[in-house]
């Protein structure tokens, strides 16, 4: 039984994976997709003193505390920057890293360091009247949807979970100095369906940190695909148990 800690992005909650988790479990394995903080059950906690060192911290206190080891970390989108951030203080803990349409930086960067266009997005919630809170974006047409979500009850169903974000989110460093971490395997999912102007990924160099080839998987399908294609991401995953 491999054990799937899976980390939603910015402005979702844990209910994002809902039809990821029991593809999981039904295949034998252990699948958690809790809410950090100012999301979901923990929305009420929302306020400008919540960035990214509070979500590591979520994430790092619930694997100690279960106890959880050989785990296979998923951070989708602005998660990328938490499980990067969780594996540096507990690298003996994290089997496999997935990166899922996710921001990847490198240590001591940013949300902005790592997608520049999240710049605007912080200097438009400090301009603002609270300034700190970065409301999820619009809704666009066609292909782009919400986070490439175009299915209206998907849609609809997926605003029932949408928060803030605080900007200390994108403001905050990552930590990545533990050379431990390089031993970590690492796998990348790029959903390529949707391309949007400013958000440029990231290439992925030939080789791993840890000396291996890279390890690159595409989804033909818009930046949420555990919601637009969770059938096909679950088989992906497990590809890693």
């Amino acid at each position: 039984m491999t054990t799937y800690l899976l980390v939603h992005g910015s402005w979702h909650s844990g209910r994002a994976w809902d039809r990821v988790v029991p593809l999981l479990t039904a295949a034998g394995h252990r699948a958690i997709a809790p809410s950090l903080t100012g999301y979901g059950d923990k929305a009420h906690l929302l306020g400008p003193e919540v960035g990214l060192d509070t979500h590591v911290e979520d994430v790092v206190r619930l694997i100690t505390g279960e106890d959880l080891t050989d785990v296979v970390l998923v951070g989708h989108s602005y998660a990328g920057l938490v499980i990067s951030s969780v594996t540096n203080q507990i690298p003996e803990r994290i089997a496999h890293l997935v990166y899922l349409d996710a921001m990847v930086p490198e240590h001591g960067e940013t949300a902005a360091d790592v997608l520049p266009v999240a710049q605007k997005v912080i200097d438009r919630a400090l301009a603002s009247e609270s300034g700190w809170r970065v409301p999820p974006p619009p809704e666009m047409p066609g292909p782009a949807g919400l986070f490439g979500v175009t299915d209206p009850e998907d849609v609809a169903w997926l605003r029932t979970m949408l928060s803030d974000q605080p900007v200390r989110c994108l403001q905050q460093p990552v930590r990545l100095d533990n050379p431990a971490v390089n031993g970590i395997a690492r796998t990348h999912v790029h959903c390529t369906a949707v391309e949007l102007d400013g958000f440029v990924r990231r290439p992925v160099p030939a080789t791993q940190p840890n000396g291996s080839p890279s390890q690159v998987w595409e989804l033909p399908t818009g930046h949420d695909c555990m919601i637009t294609m969770p059938v096909e991401l679950t088989d992906l995953l497990l590809k890693l148990g």
